[in-house]
C-alpha cells in the first residue's frame, strides 16, 4: 500500500495499461533479460527519439542491443521505478537503474563496482505495445562511479 514510509513506491492500485507495459519492460525485460517479452512488448516499427550511446540505431533490434549491452555489463541489472504518470498514450517514469559491473562497458574494463544511475523515460504505448522512446539518462555518473575518466575536447 502506498504510505508516507515508502512515498517513493508505486502505489499498490490497479495500474493503466500502458503503465503495466512499462512496468513488464523495466521488470522482465531490462531486470531479467527475458527477450520474449522483450518481442512481446516492442513494436515492430519502434523508434527510439534519444541518440544512444555506442552509435545504436533507433530501432527495435537495437534496443534489444542496448539492453544486452547493459545486462552483459551488469548482469544484476535492474530499476526501481519511484513514479510513473499517464498522459494519453504517454507514459513517464522516473527510475533508479542498479547493477554490478562484471563486463566491459564503455571502454572500461570490469571493476566489480556497484553503480546507480536515474533516469527519466518517456514511451508511447500503442495496442499494448512500445512505439516510442525519448529519454535522460544519467550516464555520465556510471563512467565516473566505475573509475573512467571523462576528456574535455575543447578543439571541437
Amino acid at each position: 500500500m502506498f504510505t508516507e514510509e515508502n512515498k517513493t513506491s508505486v502505489p499498490n492500485t490497479p495500474l493503466d495499461p500502458g503503465m503495466a507495459v512499462i512496468r513488464r519492460n523495466t521488470e522482465e525485460v531490462q531486470g531479467k533479460g527475458n527477450w520474449d517479452v522483450f518481442d512481446e512488448l516492442f513494436a515492430d516499427d519502434f523508434i527510439d527519439h534519444t541518440p544512444q550511446p555506442g552509435g545504436f540505431k533507433a530501432d527495435k533490434s537495437s534496443v534489444k542491443d542496448l539492453y544486452t549491452m547493459l545486462r552483459t555489463a551488469f548482469p544484476d541489472f535492474h530499476a526501481k521505478i519511484h513514479w510513473q504518470t499517464v498522459d494519453g498514450d504517454m507514459i513517464t517514469s522516473y527510475k533508479t537503474y542498479y547493477g554490478t559491473h562484471e563486463g566491459p562497458i564503455f571502454g572500461l574494463e570490469p571493476t566489480g563496482r556497484k553503480m546507480h544511475f536515474e533516469s527519466v523515460d518517456v514511451m508511447r504505448v500503442r495496442n499494448g505495445q512500445i512505439t516510442d522512446h525519448w529519454g535522460a539518462g544519467d550516464l555520465l555518473s556510471v563512467v565516473l562511479q566505475l573509475g573512467g575518466k571523462v576528456i574535455a575536447d575543447n578543439n571541437k
